[in-house]
């Protein structure tokens, strides 16, 4: 979602980074110097991970702020996001693991009887205690921080008109600053029927109590690929439709170890697929393809997220938006209007929490008179599927695009010590660098616990490393990390001709 360089069209696991996130001087310069008299009154529009980092930096920093949410506390992430979803996913690795292992040969296999209510209650248990504990119990225990229900749209430059959730009515809020963190909602594409028809997209997906026998999941990325798998492994038939290939904007090499993956488990992926009309009647889904019928008891649509702005009436505010409706920000999170700033999904930014998080801080230390930037040239990115894809920094293509000229290694899992004594080879680890000086600027990993190498690549490439200064470094042996080493390595030998353990 999941992948970022410096280069204006960088493409990333959730799709491209629009080119103005990689400019300061997007805008004309805006100079933010700190209130001398009365408080700073700061007016953020939303109350998830971006939106409450903001709020909490700028209430430290001073300002008296006034934080609007329309619906749930907490936003996507914690409520509907990474935290259910992870849940979910988490489950269905343990229901996988318990009816097939590389070591059935003398464990014995059972079939797990899946209780998926009951699965379901534990998830939203977790997550009602992570909303409160994160979100609602800090705000109500802030008192800098004033929490309005409702929803908000700008009628000036500084003021905004509130209807109330509760009670009805209408509040005006007067502001010095604003800042816009509004997240996204699942993009629902324009195929005939669909919207006639009770299709889930993520969110119905993880709230459901049932297992369908037959799913159909429409979309070829983070989101559908995650949740795909998990009701596989969970007891669906999975059938998913790729318009192109599965991570069709990421390495190629990436998208097949995925397919391969899950063809394995019986998940059907079929690429080059797109649906042309889908009806839906006495209980079954028909979805008209390129390739045939495919028909499913439940339908998955997840096919990307669509910015949150179109009741704000940006443009009476003069906020600019892109082709998409997300909101134009420069590197200091400032949209085309005077103190108005904006962040997260709701904008050009990459969609990913921690990014968000991210600029809601260094948003709040701009609009009370500092001066903080978000470089989002080392920006990992994780998919959650097994194995596990994990990014940073450039690719091959990117790097190409953008004019740099590579030397580049991957490295399969059987020449990885912890891979073969956990008798899980599937994946590799690819080593990007730039021809001639050996800087590391890129690596692409498809392995089992990915996400947990992929920090120590970033760190890397953030500290210009070379690839000989990364295989010169010391890695504890039998752990999947290793895997940068000896990929490091083969740019100056040959790393199955080294004792298991060699420096």
């Amino acid at each position: 979602m999941s992948s970022v360089a410096r280069a204006a069209d960088k493409a990333g696991l959730l799709g491209s980074i629009a080119s103005a996130m990689g400019s300061a001087s997007c805008f004309p310069a805006i100079a933010v110097a700190p209130y001398r008299t009365g408080t700073l009154r700061i007016a953020v529009i939303g109350s998830g991970g971006a939106a409450m980092a903001a709020a909490l930096k700028a209430a430290e920093n001073g300002a008296q702020v006034t934080l609007i949410e329309r619906g749930t506390i907490g936003g996507t992430c914690v409520n509907v996001g990474c935290v259910p979803s992870k849940i979910m996913i988490r489950a269905a690795h343990i229901a996988h693991l318990r009816q097939t292992s590389p070591f059935d040969v003398g464990i014995t296999a059972t079939v797990p009887a899946i209780d998926r209510r009951r699965l379901l209650a534990q998830q939203q248990a977790r997550v009602d205690e992570l909303r409160h504990a994160k979100y609602e119990n800090i705000l109500d225990t802030s008192p800098n921080i004033n929490v309005l229900q409702g929803e908000a749209r700008f009628t000036g430059s500084h003021t905004l008109a509130v209807t109330l959730s509760a009670g009805g009515g209408e509040r005006t809020v007067s502001f010095d600053r604003c800042l816009i963190a509004t997240g996204a909602t699942a993009a629902v594409p324009p195929i005939p029927g669909l919207k006639e028809t009770p299709y889930w997209t993520s969110t119905e997906a993880l709230a459901s109590d049932v297992i369908p026998e037959r799913l159909a999941v429409v979309g070829s990325s983070v989101v559908a690929l995650e949740l795909a798998q998990a009701f596989a492994r969970l007891g669906s038939h999975v059938t998913v439709l790729a318009r192109h290939t599965l991570f069709y904007q990421e390495d190629p090499a990436i998208g097949e170890a995925v397919t391969a993956a899950f063809r394995a488990e019986g998940i059907e992926v079929l690429t080059q697929t797109q649906a042309s009309q889908v009806s839906h009647a006495d209980g079954e889904f028909v979805l008209t393809t390129n390739y045939g019928e495919v028909r499913a008891d439940r339908l998955l649509v997840a096919t990307g997220r669509s910015p949150n702005t179109g009741s704000l009436n940006l443009a009476g505010a003069g906020v600019q938006l892109d082709e998409r409706g997300a909101i134009v920000i420069d590197t200091g999170m400032r949209t085309s209007a005077a103190d108005i700033y904006a962040v997260g999904d709701c904008t050009n930014q990459p969609q990913f929490v921690y990014v968000a998080a991210a600029a809601g801080t260094r948003a709040a230390i701009n609009m009370t008179g500092g001066d903080a930037r978000l470089n989002l040239e080392t920006m990992p990115a994780v998919v959650f599927t097994e194995p596990q894809v994990a990014t940073v920094g450039y690719s091959e293509a990117q790097a190409h695009k953008a004019g740099i000229k590579t030397d580049s290694r991957a490295l399969t899992l059987d020449n990885v010590p912890r891979a073969l004594v956990n008798f899980d080879t599937r994946g590799f680890i690819k080593l990007v660098a730039e021809a001639g000086s050996g800087r590391l600027i890129g690596v692409q990993a498809v392995a089992p616990d990915a996400g947990e190498i992929i920090q120590t690549a970033a760190i890397a490439i953030h500290a210009k490393m070379t690839v000989q200064d990364l295989a010169d470094q010391l890695f504890p042996y039998l752990t999947m990390v290793e895997g940068l080493k000896l990929a490091a390595q083969t740019f100056s030998k040959d790393v199955t001709q080294l004792s298991c353990c060699a420096g």
